[in-house]
């Protein structure tokens, strides 16, 4: 269930971020995925994949006012599914400060990397077709990836890390009071 709520506020979160220009992709979409992934079962990952991509279309044409093309969103839906399969892969079993950093640099790092090819190559009149129209694209979605790695570090973190602290504070606490009868 927790998962699902996290998704959920992944998706409330690029909402409210799209009324603030300056928070520049600052939302718990990442984070949210990679938990989700961990959490749940892969057979379920079409359900967030779903809502996010329902979520892309209403933005883009009642939020941004933008006509919707989907070609321009295959590979961040794509995306969305590798980020859920990567959380399963990667922390499903075994949940360790280092994989979830790894698991938030490969989420975010992707995504930039993706998105900004996409970018480089669908939007026509941005960027030249050029090695140096493509890292021109890089160099604009800067902003949005130091953003966007960290609020999938602060969301995974929280997400991941506050049932661990509960669980530690549970095995002392359990320990302790043993000690004392």
């Amino acid at each position: 269930m927790s998962a699902y709520l996290l998704i959920l506020f992944a998706m409330l979160s690029r909402i409210a971020v799209s009324s603030h220009h300056g928070w520049l992709n600052f939302t718990a979409i990442g984070g949210s995925l990679l938990y989700f992934g961990a959490r749940r079962p892969l057979r379920q990952a079409f359900l967030p994949v779903i809502a996010l991509a329902a979520l892309d279309y209403y933005m883009t044409v009642y939020v941004y006012s933008y006509p919707f093309e989907v070609q321009g969103y295959l590979v961040t839906w794509a995306w969305y599914a590798a980020v859920i399969v990567l959380g399963h892969l990667l922390l499903r079993d075994r949940k360790s400060v280092g994989r979830v950093a790894a698991g938030v640099v490969l989420s975010s790092t992707t995504f930039f990397l993706a998105s900004n090819f996409a970018a480089w190559t669908v939007l026509r009149g941005y960027y030249p077709h050029t090695f140096s129209g493509l890292m021109t694209a890089y160099a604009a979605g800067l902003p949005f990836y130091r953003n966007d790695l960290l609020s999938t570090g602060l969301v995974a973190g929280l997400a991941f890390g506050l049932p661990a602290l509960v669980e530690h504070y549970r095995a002392h606490t359990d320990i302790s009071a043993h000690r004392v009868a």
